[in-house]
């Protein structure tokens, strides 16, 4: 990426910050925080006693106004994402509140390499239940008639990529005109579950690396998560952003400790009247279908990272997506001609391709 624009940026902050403390001459070097599965990029400007996080979102590329506007959703909606200090919509720069460096995914790690004795699983539970709680927040504050909807177009576009770039591009797969039918018969099922659900907000990214441990001394006990990467949120199934949360693609947890979790969700959604209607099975079905979708698009998503974007580290989380999605679709008649297409042509490649031991 052009570091001209880094420092196009770091121009701007001081002159924002200058502004914004009433400080005259601002003179700090922004640092690198991190960058993420799209074009944009973080960095934080440290002073002595605060400090802001810098975002470069180029604006052919990315969308700095969503960013700001869904920003602005999720604060009324009483959950913690990060207040915009300054914006500059032109460049795609903006200024936003730090929330520190305390991602969910690395204390996560740490606990479960640790060998989650009771105290262990108390702390994951307790993460999980903090998401859990500002996710029926988002859901039942964020109205969705602002967002735009995860609508058929969307689903399918988002599952394409799962042949377009997992099986052709990245498995190098010939695909036949019954390939493509049976893969086409596979979206169509799993389109039709999505929007047979409750339409709700859906942020679309709601895991371990978009949710941070806020520090206890610059934010009140119980704020938390932080919630970052948001600019996509939709309008659509109910079930979305909590499959996500529980089968992470970067994190995985035992049945038990998911479907407890899946339940405490289904428990505090019923009571805030987001799901109405729908039995606990039903929930689980939701539940697992919204999952292969999510496991389709992803596949695909971090095969494109790698070979249009050369960022092959994502290449590593696709076995546990393929474990994910095997574990769930072989409990679905209506998955049974797709699964068994999947594990013939698919899954040896893969096992090749990715060192994979299914």
């Amino acid at each position: 990426m052009n570091d001209s624009r880094k420092a196009q940026l770091n121009a701007w902050v001081n002159g924002q910050l200058s502004q914004l403390l009433e400080l005259g001459s601002v003179d700090i070097e922004l640092t690198t925080v991190s960058g993420d599965a799209s074009f944009r990029r973080y960095f934080r400007a440290q002073l002595p006693e605060q400090s802001f996080i810098a975002v470069d979102a180029p604006p052919d590329n990315e969308s700095s106004e969503l960013f700001v506007e869904i920003a602005g959703y999720l604060r009324e909606a009483g959950v913690k994402s990060p207040k915009v200090f300054a914006k500059n919509y032109a460049e795609g720069f903006l200024l936003l509140e730090d929330f520190g460096d305390r991602l969910y995914l690395p204390r996560l790690l740490t606990l479960q390499d640790g060998g989650m004795d009771s105290i262990s699983e108390y702390q994951v539970e307790s993460l999980y239940k903090d998401a859990i709680r500002a996710l029926v927040k988002i859901q039942s504050k964020v109205d969705k008639k602002r967002l735009a909807p995860y609508n058929r177009e969307k689903l399918r576009t988002e599952m394409q990529l799962f042949e377009d770039w997992f099986c052709k591009r990245f498995l190098g797969l010939d695909l036949s005109a019954s390939d493509h039918e049976l893969i086409a018969s596979a979206f169509t099922f799993l389109e039709e579950a999505a929007l047979g659900q409750t339409q709700l907000a859906v942020h679309r990214d709601y895991h371990s690396r978009n949710l941070l441990i806020l520090d206890d001394a610059k934010f009140a006990e119980g704020e938390g998560p932080g919630i970052i990467d948001f600019q996509d949120a939709m309008a659509g199934a109910y079930s979305y952003d909590l499959v996500s949360l529980l089968r992470d693609c970067y994190i995985r947890w035992s049945p038990d400790l998911v479907e407890s979790l899946a339940l405490h969700y289904f428990e505090l959604a019923s009571s805030a009247g987001l799901v109405e209607g729908v039995a606990a099975s039903q929930f689980r079905r939701d539940f697992d279908l919204m999952g292969l979708q999510r496991n389709f698009k992803v596949m695909g998503i971090f095969s494109r990272l790698c070979i249009r974007d050369n960022k092959p580290q994502y290449l590593a989380d696709i076995p546990l997506v393929i474990q994910y999605f095997l574990e769930v679709a072989c409990k679905y008649e209506e998955m049974a001609p797709f699964l068994d297409w999947f594990e013939t042509n698919v899954l040896i490649v893969a096992k090749a391709k990715l060192n994979l031991e299914l």
